[in-house]
């Protein structure tokens, strides 16, 4: 583990009767790039604020290189902050903007010069310096923000859903250039998106919030494969979450006479109700009286299609009533149709039990 450069113990944040934060304990490492992700109100916005110091914990402390910042202001705590609304001064040059802090701080002025022009090249906005705001792409005003973020050397980066405002494509662009600026300068930044492609292609690690607690913290791959609870499996990426009683070590019963093994590295408690997640690109689909079907393949019947173009997203229906999502690629040789009876080959090692 490399040196903390930002710790939250016990923190909570309450706005009237509603707890925003609820006892959060956080590390994050120099040079990391940390993403809370969530749904809307689950506290991660909250979160930044409180360590930004727009916002002041109800309980808990937060340490920022190891000095208690709990009672500093936001412009003594050594932070860079980027908006979702990038908060742009629409009457400042371009240079302008990326100058006002360093100008508010009465750094020199010839300092002032050659640190906006390094900022604006590590942003790819040279020879921008001149423009307004208003004169830039959405994409480009995100880098202006950026640059003016970066330019006094904050100690960490604090971004609060930047890319919100930018259509699909620039969004996308825009991540891989972000991540390429965070990795050259090896400033540690913590990354707030409720986004979950975001959120697996930036990080080191992601902070899964709901309700104001973390519920899983690990890297993009573990949190991805590994969900720790039914509610990171829900909402990282597609999933289907099965209950069923395991019979055996290693077999969970779905519906009477249905059955599926799983292999998951531990036993399963035999005669308790169990949860399992398995992701829909795991999933083979074939037709209910096609040749080679596996022993543990599961019957059902197509209860939705929705054609995605590379692929059709299949929900089956199983007995006792359960549905399962699988993905089938396209040019399919399967012709499936509302109704349509197919088998599943659900692999062994490809289930996931859920706390």
């Amino acid at each position: 583990m490399g040196k903390a450069v930002v710790e939250l113990y016990g923190c909570t944040r309450d706005f009237g009767a509603v707890r925003a934060v609820d006892g959060l304990d956080l590390t994050v490492q120099e040079g990391e790039f940390l993403s809370l992700l969530g749904p809307s109100g689950c506290g991660k916005t909250t979160t930044l604020n409180l360590i930004a110091g727009f916002a002041a914990p109800s309980a808990g402390r937060i340490m920022v290189d190891g000095l208690d910042v709990t009672d500093r202001p936001a412009h003594e705590r050594g932070l860079g902050v980027v908006f979702q609304s990038y908060a742009l001064f629409p009457h400042m040059s371009v240079f302008e903007n990326v100058a006002f802090g360093l100008r508010e701080r009465r750094v020199a002025e010839g300092e002032t010069r050659r640190r906006v022009e390094e900022a604006l090249a590590l942003v790819r906005l040279e020879g921008r310096g001149s423009q307004r705001p208003r004169q830039l792409s959405g994409g480009m005003q995100q880098r202006v923000a950026l640059a003016r973020a970066l330019v006094y050397q904050p100690r960490v980066l604090l971004l609060d859903e930047p890319l919100a405002a930018l259509d699909k494509k620039l969004r996308e662009e825009m991540r891989g250039e972000l991540r390429e600026i965070q990795r050259s300068v090896g400033i540690t930044t913590i990354f707030v998106t409720h986004d979950q492609a975001e959120a697996l292609s930036l990080s080191d690690r992601i902070g899964v919030m709901s309700r104001g607690r973390i519920e899983q913290l690990a890297p993009p791959r573990e949190v991805y494969t590994r969900p720790a609870t039914r509610f990171v499996a829900d909402f990282i990426g597609a999933s289907t979450v099965l209950e069923g009683r395991a019979t055996a070590l290693d077999r969970v019963e779905l519906a009477p006479g249905v059955s599926v093994r799983v292999e998951v590295g531990t036993a399963l408690p035999v005669g308790e109700r169990v949860e399992l997640a398995i992701r829909p690109e795991r999933i083979a689909v074939q037709a209910a009286g096609g040749a080679g079907g596996e022993a543990d393949d599961v019957a059902g019947r197509v209860a939705r299609l929705i054609y995605l173009g590379a692929q059709t997203e299949v929900t089956v229906e199983i007995a006792g009533g359960q549905r399962v999502l699988a993905l089938v690629g396209e040019p399919s040789p399967l012709t499936l149709a509302t109704g349509a009876a197919v088998r599943l080959t659900l692999p062994p090692d490809a289930f996931m039990v859920l706390r």
